[in-house]
C-alpha cells in the first residue's frame, strides 16, 4: 500500500503466462524487446528458463485499487549464477567458504540477456509510487525465500539510482556500444575515423566480399522456420567449440519468430550458396542489440562484418541511435564501439558480508572509470582539428 488510501495488490507469479500479455505490456512499454511478455515467455515457453535449468520464475505483479495493472517486476530464484554476465562467483566463493549458503538468491534479469533495459516496470501515467512498491515487494520476497542475496543486473541508470538511494548496493561494468550521430551512411560513419582505421574497416568489409560471401538481412515474415533450423545449428555449433553450454532451445527461436518477428533482424551469410553463419539481433525503439552468433566455417573478418558492421548499416537505415553489440570484446573500439558503463545493484542481509561486498564494489566502480577513460584513448575517431 503506497498510501493510507489506495489498496494494491502485489502477487509473486511463477509463470509469466498467469499474467495477461497486455497488462505486462502496458507496463513494459515498447522501447525494449527483451522485457516484452513474448519475449519471457518464450523463454519459458520453450524450457530455456524454467526450475530444472536454475531459473524459476517469481515475477512482481501490482495491481492498482481498480484492479488495474501498474507495475511489475521479472524475477528468478536461482540456484547458480550462470547467464548473467554480471559476475559474482568471487562472493559465492567467498560466502561459502565462511560457512553461508550463496545459492539461492534472487536475480531479477532477462536471462541470458547482456542487455540494458527497464527491470522495474511501470505503467506509463502510473504514481511514481509503485517504484517503491517494487522495492518493497522485491526485498521482502527476498526475505520470504530467507535467500542471501538479491541482484537487479542492467537496469538503466534513472533505475540505478534509484535502487540506490533505496540502500542497495551500485555497481558498474563496461560494454562497447556504437552510437549513430545522425549518419546518412556507413561512409558517414566511417568519415568520423582516422585513416588508419577508416581503411582498416574497409580492408574488412571487402575481404568478406572477396572470399565470395553474401549476407541478407531478414525481418519479419522473411523470417522462416528453415531460417530458424540453421541459425540454431550455427548457434550449437559455435556454443559446442567455444563454451559447451547452451542456454536457448530450438523451440525458442520458432516462437521467438512466432511472436516477435517484426522485432527480431537475422543476419544470414551464404558461401556458393551454402548458408554458413549467422548473427541474431533484436530491435528496439532506439537500440539494436546484437544477441546471438554462429559460424560452420571459418571465414576471415566474417563475424565483425555479420555482428558489427551489418548492426551498424541496419542502424543507420532505420535511424536508431545505438547498436549494443553485447558483453565483453575491447576489439570492438577500432570498429567504432566504444566503452559505455553499464549497471546492477545489490541488496545483502547480512550485515558482515554486505560490509565486505559494499568495500569491493566501491573501489570496483573507480576502477571501471579509470579502465573506461584508458580504453578511450584508444578510440578510432578523429579530432576535429587532425585527421
Amino acid at each position: 500500500m503506497p498510501d493510507g488510501r489506495e489498496e494494491i495488490s502485489v502477487k509473486v507469479l511463477t509463470k509469466i503466462s498467469d499474467i495477461p500479455a497486455e497488462d505486462w505490456d502496458a507496463c513494459a512499454g515498447t522501447g525494449n524487446p527483451f522485457v516484452r511478455h513474448a519475449f519471457l515467455n518464450a523463454l519459458e515457453e520453450s524450457g530455456s528458463v524454467t526450475d530444472k535449468t536454475g531459473w524459476l520464475p517469481q515475477h512482481l505483479y501490482v495491481s492498482d485499487e481498480n484492479g488495474q495493472a501498474a507495475a511489475c517486476m521479472p524475477i528468478y530464484l536461482k540456484n547458480h549464477s550462470y547467464g548473467e554476465y554480471i559476475f559474482d562467483w568471487g562472493w559465492a566463493d567467498a560466502y561459502e567458504r565462511a560457512g553461508g549458503s550463496y545459492y539461492p538468491k534472487l536475480q531479477s534479469a532477462v536471462p541470458f540477456t547482456p542487455a540494458t533495459g527497464p527491470r522495474m516496470l511501470v505503467r506509463e501515467g502510473a504514481s511514481d509510487r509503485y517504484y517503491d512498491v517494487l522495492t518493497a515487494g522485491v526485498i521482502q520476497l527476498a526475505r520470504q525465500h530467507d535467500v542471501s542475496s538479491l541482484h537487479i543486473t542492467f537496469p538503466p541508470k534513472d533505475q540505478w539510482d534509484r535502487l540506490g538511494a533505496a540502500g542497495f548496493m551500485k555497481r558498474t561494468s563496461k560494454q562497447f556500444h556504437w552510437e549513430n550521430k545522425g549518419y546518412e551512411s556507413f561512409d558517414d560513419f566511417l568519415g568520423e575515423l582516422t585513416s588508419r582505421k577508416r581503411k582498416a574497416i574497409k580492408k574488412e568489409r571487402r575481404q568478406v566480399q572477396e572470399q565470395g560471401i553474401e549476407l541478407h538481412r531478414l525481418t519479419g515474415d522473411e523470417l522462416t522456420e528453415d531460417h530458424w533450423d540453421a541459425f540454431y545449428h550455427y548457434y550449437m555449433d559455435t556454443i559446442d567449440r567455444k563454451w559447451g553450454r547452451s542456454y536457448l532451445t530450438r523451440e525458442f527461436f520458432s516462437i521467438l519468430g512466432e511472436t516477435m518477428s517484426d522485432l527480431a533482424m537475422l543476419v544470414i551469410a551464404e558461401h556458393e550458396g551454402k548458408r554458413v553463419a549467422g548473427a541474431l539481433n533484436l530491435i528496439g525503439d532506439d537500440t539494436i542489440f546484437g544477441r546471438n552468433w554462429g559460424c560452420t566455417e571459418d571465414f576471415k573478418f566474417l563475424h565483425f562484418e555479420a555482428c558489427y558492421y551489418q548492426a551498424i548499416d541496419f542502424a543507420i537505415e532505420n535511424k536508431l541511435h545505438w547498436v549494443e553489440a553485447g558483453a565483453q570484446g575491447p576489439h570492438k573500439i577500432q570498429r567504432g564501439y566504444l566503452p559505455r558503463e553499464v549497471y546492477s545493484v545489490h541488496w545483502i542481509e547480512d550485515p558482515n558480508f554486505r560490509e565486505a561486498v559494499e568495500r569491493f564494489v566501491e573501489q570496483e566502480r573507480r576502477d571501471v572509470d579509470y579502465e573506461i577513460t584508458g580504453l578511450m584513448e584508444y578510440s578510432p575517431y578523429r579530432n576535429t582539428d587532425n585527421d
